[in-house]
């Protein structure tokens, strides 16, 4: 019997998946792998292969020495190129495509919003910001970078270059983001702390000023200088952390 090949639609969904949840975790017997395999009538086996090899183009993956499968195909990489550069539009299409084949409705949204445009850019919006959510998280196992903090419900994926001053694309990029707890995302998203290019975090000579004592040092001191805790995967684009440093942090 001919080999059943992998259309574009299948791979964009596995690549979603991929996104979601940590490699290290991924494998045959995972539920959510066996969800999507169902969903796209492959095998759990299947699906989970096709992780590996997109995993085997992530340079990050590799500095930690893990890597992926290497039988990739030309379309596994460039479904996880095209991702690369245009995660908001691929990661959109993959959810509609993910409800489409689940008989639900991509999005929950205000009944109130009138349909047309701003309808569909709101929902739009919202999926995406789901996605970005869950491909933070899942990039960090669910631990704050800076404190190791790792209850879920205390945790919030923070954009680097401010989703107010990011286009489409960025909003939804993974690289834009990090896992944080509650308090130093507030501090990071007032620019009261920064992490640089070399991925070290660096507190406000501001903060300093304004707020002295043994409370600055426990929350925020005591990290001055350490790296963060690196994400297994989608390792944030320096860009990112350069905006930040020049247009964000408070010196």
């Amino acid at each position: 019997m001919a080999q059943r090949l992998w259309t574009r639609e299948e791979e964009i969904i596995v690549f979603n998946l991929y996104c979601k949840i940590p490699f290290k975790n991924s494998s045959k017997n995972h539920p959510d792998v066996i969800r999507i395999a169902n969903l796209i009538g492959r095998s759990p086996s299947a699906v989970n292969m096709k992780i590996g090899n997109f995993g085997s183009f992530d340079e990050n993956l590799k500095k930690q020495g893990i890597v992926g499968l290497t039988n990739a195909s030309k379309l596994d990489k460039d479904i996880f190129e095209e991702f690369s550069e245009n995660w908001d539009k691929l990661a959109y299409e993959s959810e509609l495509l993910i409800s489409k084949l689940n008989n639900s409705n991509v999005g929950i949204i205000d009944e109130n919003i009138p349909e047309g445009s701003e309808h569909i850019t709101t929902v739009k919006a919202r999926v995406n910001q789901n996605f970005f959510r869950n491909a933070v998280l899942s990039s960090y196992n669910s631990t704050c970078c800076i404190t190791g903090i790792c209850t879920p419900k205390l945790l919030i994926a923070s954009h680097i270059k401010p989703w107010k001053n990011s286009t489409p694309t960025e909003k939804t990029d993974p690289r834009n983001g990090i896992c944080l707890n509650a308090l130093h995302d507030k501090a990071f998203d007032q620019g009261y702390i920064t992490i640089q290019k070399d991925y070290t975090i660096t507190i406000s000579q501001h903060l300093k000023d304004i707020y002295s004592g043994s409370i600055i040092e426990q929350y925020f001191g005591m990290y001055n200088g350490k790296q963060i805790i690196m994400p297994e995967k989608f390792i944030p684009n320096r860009k990112y952390l350069e905006y930040h440093n020049d247009v964000i942090f408070q010196r």
